[in-house]
């Protein structure tokens, strides 16, 4: 309750998220790491924080936030842009690497093609 408060009062005020938290004072190095872990937390914080402002935007687009995020996390009635998919995948993200494998062992049934896709997203 105290957190809904809390953003209330700031949309109420007009405090951005730079002014609430300035993520710019941090060392450069650490800027993207931030970025990519609360982003990859779930999909309405990815698109919340690419939507924030055009720094975090910026972040959001540099760092391997995609690498992190659990695309299995996202509602299946939302239309999710093919290319984050392929972003994801190219990325080595868990979560794509096993729907991958997944795909192959049992819509294709390809058993030894897809089994290194699940070993592979296991050991991400």
């Amino acid at each position: 309750m105290a957190e809904l408060f809390e953003i209330s009062l700031l949309s109420y005020m007009n405090v951005t998220l730079m002014d609430y938290f300035p993520i710019l004072e941090l060392p450069e190095e650490i800027q993207p790491l931030v970025v990519e872990r609360v982003a990859g937390n779930s999909f309405t914080n990815l698109y919340g924080l690419r939507a924030s402002c055009k720094t975090m935007k910026a972040l959001a687009e540099r760092s391997r936030v995609n690498h992190f995020y659990d695309v299995l996390s996202i509602p299946m009635r939302l239309n999710i842009p093919p290319g984050l998919f392929k972003t994801c995948y190219a990325e080595r993200n868990p979560s794509t690497l096993y729907m991958k494998g997944v795909q192959f062992f049992f819509t294709f049934n390809l058993q030894e093609e897809g089994l290194p896709f699940m070993k592979l997203a296991a050991d991400e």
